[in-house]
């Protein structure tokens, strides 16, 4: 079972590159990259490789078998 997290944006949205260093979920901006351009990473059950994506409240992202949930501030 996957393991859920849940983040609150500060704002409107965040990038998707940004939300995978905020989480712990990419070493750095470097890593982030690298696992979005290897098809690392889906965004509400589709796999996303533009790192600057725009998640807003409600999007799921999917990380191996960690996924998380963004929430409203």
């Amino acid at each position: 079972m996957n393991a859920i997290q849940d983040f609150a944006l500060r704002g409107e949205h965040i990038t998707l590159d940004a939300l995978l260093k905020a989480t712990g979920l990419a070493p750095s901006g470097g890593g982030a990259k690298a696992l979005i351009t290897a098809g690392g990473a889906q965004v509400n059950g589709q796999t996303e490789i533009r790192r600057g994506r725009k998640l807003r409240a409600g999007d799921e992202v999917t990380v191996g078998d960690t996924r998380v949930r963004l929430t409203g501030a």
